[in-house]
């Protein structure tokens, strides 16, 4: 089963992104993507949404 990481930030630097980055994927989180959130008066995202995913083991009980 994978399981899904949603990380958001609303400091968008690269010194930001780039810790948050390899916090996650430093735990074993494997990056997908990332969105922003802009402002209609900035050229500067408002806000990121950085996605991870990592497989779970499924435990079972027989």
């Amino acid at each position: 089963m994978i399981q899904y990481k949603v990380v958001e930030s609303s400091v968008v630097t690269d010194d930001a992104l780039e810790e948050i980055l390899n916090t996650w994927c430093g735990k074993g989180w494997q990056f997908e993507g990332m969105q922003f959130a802009m402002r209609d008066a900035s050229k500067r995202p408002a806000m990121a949404f950085i996605l991870f995913t990592r497989k779970e083991d499924v435990i079972t009980e027989n």
